[in-house]
């Protein structure tokens, strides 16, 4: 267990808190904010019990130096609008230099500024010790509540933690109870979804998830390599050639390991990659040569929501077809509305399935959405996270 901003006296300290501010612009007016808001209650709990807080982030990729249209100023101005109270916004090319670390020192208990892009700073994303020396020069300890990039051995994720003790905010806390209970102790059936395109991308993931569900449904463009490896015609939808011998590979050790392994039976197949494209249904051995697979079908939507309807765990990573295109967000949509409405712990794996429930407006019916697209894979495939790494224990 590591410990969180709840094991910490905080009343006369400064924290330096982390977070993921990495939000969309245009110019400089934020279009989506959610990723500021998921930081309010560890921000909110540093300022009642006493605490100032410096906050950093980053925000696209300036590639190590500064860029205006990268700056956080909108950020602290939003920030300041959704607390109710000024937080103070202290930029400078440098990230941290004498002007910055003044500032720091100045701030009084319940007190919080933001400098500027970490990223704005070539050792930033080489962990360099001496930028992650002088983050850690403004505070007494380090907060990490930005999973997003916890998978990154960066000088404001992990770096910092060789300088000042560690702990992790509220975001960080949710993240490892729900991610770390569906993967390790799961109520059973545990049944987890696939998706997305590239087989290779997933191999990690659904080699580790072997070992522990019970039910693997695999959907999306990486469905069509599985099917080419059993020799299947596929036309002219997504194959990802270096997975071939690999999506072989995985259905036999899924046989030998007693799961359950699912895959689409028809498939929605259009002329084009287009949402205007004619389409219709074909079963799976049967694709025209002509013709990519684009959705699955509404005898796969039955087979796999009747199979999650089973399971009292699901994790879900990947779209089940082109959900952008509305005439190809069918399959997509029927699995995020059987997970809204089954009795089981239902965690979505961040990215594209994320942004799915999201726009089917089915978020809140979901036991846990996490934060951190590539974050959540690589804690699916059983990988250790730097900036989880480094977070004190309790």
């Amino acid at each position: 267990m590591k410990k969180t901003i709840r094991d910490v006296d905080w009343a006369g300290k400064r924290a330096v808190m982390r977070c993921d501010f990495n939000v969309p612009l245009d110019g400089d007016v934020i279009t989506d904010d959610i990723r500021i808001k998921a930081a309010l209650p560890s921000i909110e709990y540093l300022l009642e019990n006493g605490a100032s807080i410096v906050l950093m982030s980053h925000l696209g990729r300036p590639k190590g130096e500064p860029k205006p249209e990268f700056s956080l100023a909108p950020v602290a101005k939003r920030l300041s609008e959704l607390l109710g109270k000024e937080v103070k916004f202290v930029p400078s090319d440098d990230v941290v230099d004498d002007n910055v670390k003044a500032a720091a020192a100045e701030l009084k208990a319940g007190e919080a500024m933001l400098i500027e892009n970490v990223r704005f700073k070539a050792g930033e994303t080489k962990n360099d010790p001496d930028f992650a020396k002088d983050l850690a020069s403004l505070g007494d300890i380090f907060v990490m509540d930005a999973f997003g990039s916890a998978h990154r051995a960066h000088s404001s994720t992990a770096g910092i933690a060789d300088y000042i003790p560690a702990v992790s905010g509220f975001l960080i806390e949710k993240e490892l109870k729900f991610l770390g209970e569906a993967v390790n102790d799961p109520q059973r059936p545990f049944a987890a979804v696939m998706g997305g395109a590239k087989v290779k991308d997933k191999i990690p993931v659904i080699t580790n998830l072997l070992d522990k569900v019970d039910i693997l449904i695999v959907g999306g463009g990486m469905v069509y390599t599985f099917f080419k490896s059993q020799g299947y015609s596929i036309g002219k939808s997504l194959l990802d050639e270096e997975g071939l011998e690999l999506a072989g590979d995985i259905m036999k050790l899924a046989a030998e390991k007693g799961v359950k392994f699912m895959l689409p039976v028809d498939v929605v197949c259009a002329d084009e990659f287009s949402n205007d494209s004619p389409y219709a249904t074909y079963d799976v051995d049967e694709i025209p040569d002509d013709k990519m697979g684009l959705d699955i079908g509404a005898e796969t939507i039955k087979l796999f929501t009747d199979a999650l309807k089973t399971a009292k765990t699901v994790v879900w990573n990947g779209p089940m077809g082109v959900f952008e295109m509305d005439n190809f967000a069918v399959g997509t949509k029927a699995i995020a509305e059987c997970l809204a409405e089954i009795d089981a712990t239902t965690v979505i794996g961040g990215g594209d399935s994320a942004a799915a429930v999201a726009k089917f407006g089915l978020a809140d019916k979901m036991t846990h959405i996490s934060t951190g697209g590539g974050a959540s894979l690589e804690f699916l495939e059983g990988k250790e996270l730097p900036g989880i790494a480094v977070l004190d224990d309790k």
